[in-house]
């Protein structure tokens, strides 16, 4: 694929292309257990070679290989291209067996008409308005190529889509590679005229200011693993000029938007606030060091941590994008009317300290943690996100009391999770003890000691659970070590690490 932002449509598009009348920079082996006649199916149980096109070139029935795309058995496939012959093989075969000696497709094929500087390898699937479930146990790339994609048309070319079937049906490999000699024959004759006439246009200096205009009108390509910087323009339009309707989340930093980008992908923005109250704004505007802040944190991997995927430093603005969680944050479900029972609450408490222990083992602060900071992935699993990229530590201490902080708020999460209320607001003034008259802590931390005190934490404990009767014990359990965690002597905190290593034991002693 040619980037890593856009998103083909679903059913025969295979979630890759979107228009046949483009040219997409695309390569596909496909295993289709559809039949879409349209496109040139065989059958319903077939493996295909898809070059710039969501239309098979080269099809084979898999049974050719004696399995079947529909089986529950485990297979395996073997893709191999040789660039300097252009050609490929696909073999399939059975799990735990050797390669196959002969392929199940075999072709000349020169990929270079597909291929950018930078692009992109992985898996996509797409079954439409139906439902089939496959399993991906393992996988292996290597290459010394790199690439980059296209955005995609929301029109359909029917009739390029009719000529295509008729091209790829007849089997012509051999006018295939011919028309692909064509168009390198083409650009390369393009290329030296070019050339030809830089040169005898004149000075170095109207060569210099001839690549300058070339590179200018066309943005390079961002490289994999590398974020992408996004203009104000560009951030303004995503969000819609910074709507309300646009708005996820907000706090005293800053304001958390949804975005959609110009080929329909969704994410997150964090966009701080540009006053002069504000100490985030302050510290990274005047910091020079907002790539590297950044960059420290694109280099964690967890499944419990978002995804940073761009940035912006511009016209006094700083803003961050993350992957968009459609399920939304903690805190529109904890407190909504949607009640989440015990065994998830745990699930999703010890998915937070996994997040932040892996933190603090890579010397790192979150800085910002609250349940509208918690998110839901398509797993309904907890991911940690919108970073308080003001609380990067310098020094070893500053690190050490950031980690500590994070570990008090963690602890704050806790007992909203069991409690199943904010922290604070005005629910907490009809609760027994709750109201905090005679100077004592308010909010939920307030409430919880003075319940243990009184060793009636068990009225803390969300009513809306139906299955909390079961696991009252395991609740309390917990509970304690939110108030450990928020301990007023800051070296009476314990280590995150020490936290997880906590519910692990819980989990494997099913107290849970």
């Amino acid at each position: 694929m040619p980037d890593e932002f856009t998103l083909g449509r679903p059913g025969p598009w295979l979630g890759i292309a979107n228009d046949a009348c483009n040219h997409y920079k695309i390569f596909a082996v496909e295993f289709d257990t559809s039949h879409d006649a349209e496109f040139g199916d065989p059958n319903d149980d077939h493996v295909g070679i898809n070059a710039g096109t969501v239309v098979s070139f080269k099809t084979a029935n898999s049974s050719e290989a004696t399995i079947s795309l529909h089986s529950s058995s485990v297979d395996r496939a073997w893709i191999i291209y040789n660039g300097d012959q252009r050609w490929i093989d696909v073999h399939l075969g059975v799990d735990g067996d050797p390669i196959p000696k002969i392929p199940i497709l075999s072709s000349p094929l020169n990929l270079s008409p597909f291929l950018k500087e930078y692009m992109f390898v992985g898996f996509s699937a797409s079954t439409g308005n139906s439902t089939q479930i496959h399993n991906i146990l393992s996988w292996n790339f290597s290459s010394v190529s790199q690439a980059f994609i296209q955005l995609p048309s929301g029109k359909t070319c029917h009739r390029n889509i009719v000529q295509q079937v008729s091209k790829y049906s007849s089997a012509n490999v051999k006018h295939y590679g011919q028309l692909s000699s064509f168009f390198i024959f083409v650009a390369v004759l393009g290329l030296c005229t070019v050339s030809l006439l830089i040169y005898f246009k004149g000075s170095e200096a109207k060569e210099s200011s001839i690549s300058l205009w070339l590179f200018e009108n066309k943005q390079r390509p961002v490289p994999p693993g590398k974020l992408r910087r996004f203009n104000v323009l560009e951030v303004q339009k995503a969000t819609r000029c910074f709507s309300e309707s646009e708005v996820l989340t907000s706090d005293s930093g800053g304001v958390l938007y949804r975005g959609t980008l110009g080929n329909g992908r969704q994410v997150a923005v964090k966009r701080w606030f540009s006053t002069t109250r504000s100490v985030s704004f302050s510290y990274l505007h005047y910091s020079s060091r907002i790539p590297e802040r950044i960059g420290e944190l694109t280099q964690v991997n967890h499944p419990n941590l978002a995804t940073i995927c761009g940035w912006c430093c511009e016209s006094n603005e700083i803003m961050i994008f993350y992957h968009y969680y459609q399920y939304g944050s903690m805190d529109r479900w904890l407190f909504g009317i949607c009640s989440l029972p015990w065994t998830r609450r745990f699930r999703l408490i010890k998915d937070v300290a996994e997040a932040l222990s892996y933190l603090h083992r890579n010397e790192l602060v979150h800085g910002n943690l609250k349940s509208s900071s918690v998110f839901f992935d398509v797993d309904y699993k907890a991911v940690l996100g919108d970073y308080g990229f003001v609380n990067f530590c310098e020094g070893l201490k500053e690190r050490d009391m950031g980690k500590k902080e994070d570990v008090f708020q963690f602890g704050i999460l806790v007992m909203e999770m069991v409690v199943g209320k904010k922290k604070e607001g005005t629910e907490w003034l009809d609760e027994e003890g709750g109201g905090g008259g005679g100077g004592g802590e308010k909010g939920v931390l307030g409430f919880a000691r003075r319940m243990y005190e009184r060793g009636e934490m068990v009225k803390m404990v969300d009513k809306r659970m139906v299955d909390r009767v079961n696991f009252e014990e395991a609740i309390l359990r917990v509970l304690i070590m939110g108030l450990n965690c928020t301990a007023i002597e800051v070296e009476g905190r314990p280590y995150m690490e020490e936290v997880v290593h906590f519910f692990n034991l819980m989990q494997s002693l099913n107290f849970h």
